[in-house]
């Protein structure tokens, strides 16, 4: 069974010796990483029938946080030894450099330049709260009950409500919640932009990330039309990256927008760079949009036969990625002057 084997993987970590860098790679690669023994487990979970699916999932993140747990702290006690061994002493009696200006940071420049875009597009700028009420992440938007997204092993929650599950606390998982927020205590006409930081329960890699930012746009008006978001969209690729853009909407499928689609920006294949990043295919995506469905419009009390209304989100990293070609997400958030000081300037 799914809690012998979580038995078993618990008692192989406390007995994995890690003396070495070396053991400490190969302990991340078998209970850390994407491809390990604890993520393989969450497999299973699909198979646990539905009434113990909620407690074998808080057995499975409670192993992966212990996992990760040891890991950081085997980390941090070699770099505290690497950084307290050798070196030559520091020269107190050297002067400052002065007038060492620091650079800004890569998403906060990417960040400006797409808010400077939409504000030029009449676009306002609106903020709300990082923990959320499950009402605001998923309930008015559409999402079912049984949606993969509600799981512990996708969202990380800070509270639980038995007897109200929309009263559920947790850390939003994309700034649409700062959408909900705008139509419930503004009349249309609505159309503002919406940046910040949002949180999902990934395995780090170079991939992917537990947090990572979002900007996502919201339209509400009489008359509002898939034209409007195409052209917006299509206005805004230009101006972000080429005025010859290309770009392209996929079909696809979204529960808070009908019709739904993907937003993809042809970098064709010429070099190995564009190669690896659109996998061969010349496309890549920087956005999901769509109307904006009927029933989150009802849910936050306003009549969808008077208004109609168009919502996209993209994630600012892949727009920093396109923009300077960083390719590891992890270098956004480990402060390395090295890295931040690239962008001096930019």
């Amino acid at each position: 069974m799914l809690s012998e084997r979580v038995k078993e993987i618990y008692q192989e970590i406390e007995q994995f010796e890690v003396a070495t860098k070396e053991q400490l790679e190969q302990y991340r690669q078998r209970f850390v990483g994407r491809k390990g023994a604890v993520e393989a487990l969450f497999e299973g979970l699909k198979d646990v029938i539905k009434e113990e699916r909620r407690a074998v999932g808080q057995e499975l993140n409670a192993l992966k946080n212990y996992a990760s747990d040891r890991f950081l702290a085997i980390q941090a006690d070699f770099d505290a030894n690497d950084s307290g061994s050798g070196g030559a002493p520091v020269d107190l009696t050297l002067p400052v450099v002065p007038n060492q200006l620091g650079s800004i940071h890569p998403l906060t420049l990417a960040r400006a330049k797409i808010i400077e875009i939409f504000e030029r597009m009449g676009f306002s700028v609106a903020d709300g709260p990082e923990i959320e009420s499950d009402w605001y992440n998923f309930t008015a938007l559409n999402f079912p009950e049984n949606h993969p997204a509600r799981e512990m092993q996708d969202t990380f929650f800070v509270s639980k409500n038995a007897e109200d599950p929309t009263q559920d606390m947790l850390l939003r998982t994309h700034t649409s919640n700062v959408q909900i927020r705008m139509m419930e205590r503004q009349k249309p006409p609505i159309r503002a932009i919406m940046p910040g930081r949002v949180y999902r329960n990934e395995a780090i890699s170079a991939r992917a990330h537990c947090f990572f930012h979002q900007v996502e746009g919201l339209y509400i008006d009489k008359n509002v039309s898939f034209k409007d978001l195409k052209d917006t969209l299509y206005h805004f690729s230009k101006e972000m990256f080429d005025k010859d853009v290309k770009i392209r909407l996929r079909p696809s499928f979204f529960p808070f927008t009908e019709p739904s689609a993907e937003i993809d920006i042809w970098l064709g294949t010429d070099t190995e760079e564009t190669y690896r990043l659109s996998k061969g295919t010349g496309w890549v995506e920087i956005a999901g949009s769509g109307m904006v469905d009927p029933n989150v419009l009802i849910n936050c009390g306003i009549d969808p036969e008077e208004y109609t209304g168009f919502a996209f989100g993209m994630g600012i990293e892949r727009i920093a990625q396109l923009r300077y070609g960083v390719r590891d997400l992890r270098l956004y958030s480990e402060n390395d002057v090295r890295f931040l000081r690239q962008f001096e300037g930019v």
